[in-house]
C-alpha cells in the first residue's frame, strides 16, 4: 500500500525499525533480487512440496502459520499427514547452523525464512499497519496476522511481496488493503485444457476412412499425428456426415474401438452403451493394456454405472480378483452430525449411490420392483441383496477412501467415484496404491465440487488426467450426453 496514496492522516509519527529488529523479525531481505512470497497455511497443507517450487525467489513463512498447523498435525487424515510433512521439511531446512529469520538457501537458488509479526512493536512503527487494524480490528485472528505480516514486509522490502493463499475470502481482504495476492497455481490445469469437452476430430480422405473401416488401423502423417496424444479418442471424419471413432494406439496408428455389443452381468442386467462417449469409455475400461482411466461427465451421463458394469464384467470374466468401489467422504451442504451405529452403518449414507447402482446392474429387469414373499423364505432371505454374498466373500468391496493409505491393491478393478473432491496429493496417494494387474478408474464432474480448497482446475481428477496424459497405460474420456432422463439432462444444462 503506497503511503503517499493513504487518505488517512495518522497523528502518530512513523518510526522505522532498527537493523537489529529487522533481522530478528525476518524483515531483512537476504538478496536484493527476486520476489518475496508469503505462504498461507492452506498452501502448505495443500502441497507440502511447495517449498521447492518457487525457484530463485524468497519464501517467507509467518510464525502464525506454524501455530495454525499445530492444530492439524495430530489428525489421522491427509491434512494431518501434510502438516507433519511440512514440520519435518522445515526442521531439516532450518538446522542448527542457521537462524530461522535470516534466510536459508534453497535448491532452486532462492531462500526460505520465518517472519515474525509482533503487533505491540510493529504497529507503532507503521502507519500502514495502524490503518490496517482500524479496518480489521481483530488482531488475534490468524488470517489478519498473516495479512499484517505481509503488509509489514512490504514496508521494509523493495522487491515485490506477494501473498500466496487458496482462501478466496483472504484474497479479497488482501486486495482491499493493497496487498498483491495470488492463488497457488503449480498444480492447476490450463483453463483451456480443463474446458475441453468435445472429442477431437481429424479430417481424413474418404479412401482412408474406408480402409480404416475394413482393416481397423490407419496410418497418419507424422506431422498430423503429433497433434494428438497416446490413447486419445478421435473422431475420424469425411465431411460432416461420415464419421468413425478411433483411438491413437501407442504404436502411433489409429485403431478401431473394440467393444462388445453389451456388457454381460451373470444373473443381472446387461448394459448396452447408449452413445459414442460411453462406447469410448467401455473401450478404455476393457483394454488390458490401459491401467488408469479418467472420466469427466456431468450428472446423469452414466460414468459410474458404466464403470461398475465394466468392473463386474471383468471380475466375472476372472480378469480381476474383485471389484473395489470407493469415494471420498465430502458432504454437500449442511452436516447432520455424527451418525449412529457400526462403521459400516455410518458409511452407508455416503456409499448408498454405489449400492443403488450395484442393485440396478445385478437384479434382473423382470424381478425389479416390489418383491413378493416366496414360499419357505425367511424375511432375512427376502431382504438379502444380490451383491451381499460377493461382499461377504470380498469379491466386491464398497468402502470410504479414508482408509486407503498404506494399502497395496493387486489385481483389482478399482473405481474411485466423485474423484473431483480429491486434492492432487490425495489423488497421488490413490494412484500409488495400485499394484500389478490392477486397473484404476477415476470418475467425476469437475464442475461439482464441495471441497473447500480445490476447484475445477486444481482437483485430483483433472490433476491426474493432466499428469498421466500421453502415457501408454492411461486413457481419458469425457461424457457430455446425459442418459438418466430428459429432466436430469435439462437440469444439468439449465440450472
Amino acid at each position: 500500500m503506497s503511503k503517499s496514496a493513504d487518505p488517512i492522516q495518522d497523528s502518530k509519527t512513523e518510526m522505522r525499525l532498527t537493523s537489529e529488529q529487522l533481522e530478528r523479525f525476518g524483515l531483512k531481505t537476504p538478496r536484493a533480487t527476486g520476489k518475496h512470497y508469503v505462504l498461507d497455511t492452506n498452501v502448505l497443507l495443500h502441497d507440502p512440496a511447495c517449498l521447492n517450487r518457487f525457484q530463485d525467489n524468497h519464501i517467507c513463512i509467518p510464525v502464525d502459520v506454524l501455530s495454525e498447523m499445530d492444530r492439524f498435525k495430530t489428525e489421522q487424515s491427509d491434512r494431518g499427514a501434510n502438516a507433519r510433512a511440512v514440520h519435518r521439511e522445515l526442521t531439516a531446512i532450518f538446522d542448527s547452523d542457521h537462524k530461522v529469520t535470516e534466510g536459508v538457501p534453497t535448491a532452486g537458488g532462492g531462500t526460505i525464512r520465518l517472519v515474525i509479526y509482533d503487533p505491540n512493536m510493529c504497529v507503532e512503527n507503521s502507519a500502514d499497519l495502524r490503518q490496517f487494524h482500524r479496518i480489521f480490528p481483530d488482531r488475534d485472528r490468524v488470517d489478519h496476522r498473516i495479512l499484517a505480516c505481509t503488509l509489514l514486509l512490504g514496508d521494509y522490502i523493495d522487491p515485490p511481496v506477494v501473498l500466496v493463499t487458496k482462501d478466496l475470502n483472504m484474497q479479497l481482504k488482501a486486495r482491499a488493503v493493497g496487498i498483491s495476492c495470488e492463488d497457488y497455481l503449480n498444480d492447476k490445469v490450463d483453463p483451456q485444457e480443463a474446458a475441453k469437452k468435445e472429442m477431437a476430430r481429424l479430417e481424413v480422405d474418404a479412401n482412408d476412412l474406408q480402409r480404416f473401416a475394413s482393416s481397423g488401423e490407419l496410418e497418419v502423417e507424422t506431422e498430423r499425428r503429433s497433434e494428438f496424444h497416446t490413447n486419445q479418442y478421435v473422431l475420424l471424419q469425411v465431411g460432416e456426415k461420415q464419421t468413425m471413432p478411433a483411438r491413437l494406439a501407442p504404436s502411433g496408428k489409429f485403431v478401431r474401438l473394440v467393444i462388445p455389443e453389451v456388457l454381460r452381468i451373470p444373473d443381472g442386467n446387461h448394459l448396452k452403451p447408449l452413445n459414442l462417449g460411453q462406447k469410448c469409455l467401455i473401450d478404455a475400461l476393457l483394454n488390458p493394456d490401459i491401467s488408469i482411466v479418467t472420466c469427466y461427465g456431468q450428472a446423469g451421463t452414466g460414468k459410474t454405472l458404466v464403470a461398475l458394469a465394466a468392473g463386474l464384467h471383468g471380475t466375472f470374466q476372472r480378469d480381476y480378483n474383485g471389484l473395489t468401489v470407493s469415494r471420498p467422504v465430502v458432504a454437500m451442504g449442511e452436516q447432520l452430525g455424527f451418525l449412529p451405529g457400526s462403521l459400516e452403518e455410518k458409511m452407508r449414507p455416503w456409499l448408498q449411490p454405489i449400492y443403488d447402482a450395484l442393485e440396478f446392474l445385478m437384479v434382473p429387469e423382470t424381478s425389479q420392483g416390489p418383491r413378493r414373499k416366496r414360499a419357505n423364505k425367511t424375511e432375512e432371505q427376502e431382504n438379502k441383496k444380490p451383491y451381499d454374498d460377493l461382499v461377504a466373500q470380498g469379491v466386491i468391496e464398497v468402502e470410504a477412501l479414508a482408509y486407503i493409505r498404506g494399502r497395496s491393491i493387486p489385481k483389482r478393478f478399482f473405481i474411485l467415484d466423485e474423484a473431483q473432491q480429491l486434492t492432487p496429493r490425495e489423488a497421488k496417494t490413490v494412484v500409488t496404491r495400485m499394484s500389478k494387474g490392477s486397473k484404476l478408474v477415476m470418475v467425476g464432474d469437475p464442475a461439482q465440487i464441495d471441497h473447500p480448497y480445490v476447484d475445477s482446475r486444481s482437483n485430483g481428477l483433472v490433476f491426474t488426467r493432466q499428469k498421466m496424459r500421453g502415457q501408454a497405460f492411461a486413457a481419458h474420456v469425457t461424457l457430455s450426453r446425459g442418459e438418466r432422463s430428459e429432466l436430469a439432462e435439462a437440469g444439468a444444462h439449465l440450472m
